[in-house]
C-alpha cells in the first residue's frame, strides 16, 4: 500500500542509492583504465591473494554482468564479472582482493558473516513476502498478520545491517593484503581501494532505504489503531 508520505521516508535513501550508484560506476570507470604495474588482471590477483593465505581450495571463476562479482561461501567460490576477471587494471584488482577478503572472512569464522549467511534464507523469504502480508493485514484488519509481515521484513533490514561491517571488513583487509602480497605497490594501493570505498556507500544506502521502510510500515500500522 502506497500512499503519498511513502515518499517522505523512501525518497531520501532513493536519492542517496542512486548517487552512491552513480559514484561506484563512475570511480571504477576512472581507475579501470589506469593499469597495474604488476601486470596481474583481477583473476590473477584474487588467486595471489588466497594462495599467499593458504586458501587453495577457494575457487575462482568467471560471472556475466557488469559488477556482479561476489563470493559464495556456502560453495567456496570467488566469481568475478569479466570486467573485472580479465582486466589488469587497479579498479579489478581492487574489487578482486575485496571479494578474496570475504573468502579470508569465512575461513576466520568471522562473526557478522556467519550471521549475514544464516540469515540468507529468511531474507530471501521475507523480501518477497513481507509487504504481501503487511498489506494482507492491513486490508483484513488482522493486527497479527500485519505484525508477522513487519517481522519478516524487519530480518531484511537485520541483513542490510549486518552488511556493513562485513563489507566493511572485507575492504579493509584487501587494503593491507594486497600490499603485503606484493599486489599493488604502496602508491597504488589508494587508487585500488578508491572503487571499494565507492561501493561501500552503496550497503549505506541500501540499509537506510530498509530502515526508512520499515519506519513507513510501522507508521501505517500506526494509523490503523
Amino acid at each position: 500500500m502506497i500512499t503519498p508520505s511513502y515518499w517522505l521516508f523512501v525518497l531520501p535513501a532513493l536519492l542517496l542509492g542512486m548517487w552512491a550508484t552513480w559514484r561506484t560506476q563512475s570511480t571504477f570507470n576512472r581507475y579501470s583504465r589506469v593499469r597495474a604495474r604488476s601486470g596481474l588482471s583481477g583473476a590473477e590477483a584474487a588467486r595471489a591473494l588466497l594462495d599467499a593465505e593458504g586458501l587453495h581450495g577457494v575457487r575462482v571463476e568467471r560471472v556475466g554482468g557488469f559488477l556482479t562479482d561476489h563470493y559464495d561461501p556456502r560453495q567456496n567460490v570467488l566469481r568475478l564479472s569479466p570486467g573485472v576477471y580479465d582486466s589488469r587494471s587497479l579498479a579489478a584488482i581492487g574489487i578482486a582482493c575485496h571479494e578474496a577478503g570475504h573468502a579470508l572472512q569465512k575461513a576466520a569464522e568471522y562473526g557478522p558473516l556467519v550471521i549475514r549467511t544464516q540469515l540468507v534464507p529468511v531474507t530471501q523469504l521475507g523480501s518477497h513476502l513481507a509487504f504481501p502480508i503487511i498489506l494482507l493485514g492491513l486490508v483484513m484488519h488482522r493486527p497479527g498478520l500485519f505484525q508477522f509481515g513487519l517481522l519478516l521484513f524487519a530480518v531484511v533490514v537485520a541483513f542490510t545491517l549486518i552488511t556493513l561491517p562485513v563489507e566493511w571488513n572485507a575492504s579493509a583487509r584487501a587494503k593491507r593484503l594486497m600490499v603485503e602480497s606484493g599486489i599493488v605497490a604502496p602508491d597504488e594501493q589508494p587508487h585500488a581501494a578508491a572503487v571499494l570505498d565507492a561501493a561501500f556507500l552503496t550497503y549505506v544506502a541500501s540499509a537506510v532505504s530498509a530502515i526508512m521502510t520499515l519506519l513507513y510500515y510501522l507508521s501505517l500500522g500506526s494509523r490503523r489503531r
